[in-house]
């Protein structure tokens, strides 16, 4: 979660219908429970909060070149989390980058990086602001440097050396409405976060609309907010491609 967002949430933040549902969508997506969570770019740290704190894992290191100083953080019955500026190298077996490859310059060198860095049999978790279409104040409050079709998000990957094995959208359900008010933000030219607290029982509606989404999810090749793609690291690296390949893959699972 950006500290930006953090703000505009404020309170709310920890229980705000679109991180809530995104968190519950990446947890469907891994082929069994991680030991071990690397957040890069993690920010506040709430995904990787969310996964310990729901069962998934005991460890999570969040990495960000933003923080000020280096911590660790004790939630409890065995669970900790590390709050780091960088890594050498990295035991994890599930590695998130959620919503950050949009906010840097070259986004296949960050997506390498943690690549040469993580395990055989690592489980990637990648998600990434949808359609350029739907560039608005959004995204140049939170600096964002672009957003994805499966097709681009696929390149980056195949770029960086790996091998997408789920990619979709996501936030489907709510992607006519949210897309004509991002489309009418365009004019504004006040910069400012979507990100608002709702009232309870909006906020409830919206998670359970999402929640059942997410059921299904795996198969929208269609059109979200976001996109979102789920691989693992193989025992034995492939070998990297002398050009890029620009068709998007056929997800295995579900096909």
């Amino acid at each position: 979660m950006d500290l930006k967002e953090r703000d505009a949430l404020g309170d709310s933040a920890d229980s705000h219908w679109y991180y809530v549902s995104k968190a519950s969508m990446v947890a469907r997506l891994l082929p069994t429970p991680p030991r071990n969570i690397l957040d890069v770019g993690a920010g506040l740290g709430w995904f990787s909060r969310w996964f310990l704190t729901h069962g998934y894992g005991t460890h999570a290191t969040c990495v960000d070149p933003g923080y000020e100083s280096e911590s660790e953080e004790d939630l409890g019955d065995g669970r900790r989390m590390s709050f780091v500026r960088s890594i050498d190298r990295t035991e994890a077996d599930l590695v998130l980058l959620m919503d950050v490859l949009e906010h840097v310059d070259d986004d296949v060198a960050l997506l390498r990086e943690y690549w040469e860095k993580a395990p055989p049999g690592a489980v990637f978790v990648i998600t990434v602001p949808a359609f350029e279409f739907l560039w608005s104040s959004h995204d140049d409050y939170l600096e964002h440097r672009r957003r994805y079709t499966r097709t681009r998000l696929a390149n980056t990957i195949r770029a960086a050396g790996a091998e997408p094995r789920l990619l979709h959208y996501y936030f489907g359900a709510i992607f006519p409405v949210a897309g004509a008010v991002r489309l009418l933000k365009r004019k504004s030219k006040e910069r400012n976060s979507d990100m608002r607290p709702v009232p309870a029982p909006l906020n409830a509606l919206l998670t359970v609309v999402c929640k059942l989404e997410a059921r299904l999810t795996r198969w929208n090749r269609l059109a979200g907010l976001t996109v979102v793609a789920q691989f693992t690291k193989p025992d034995v690296r492939p070998a990297l491609h002398s050009s890029i390949r620009t068709q998007v893959p056929v997800d295995h699972a579900g096909s």
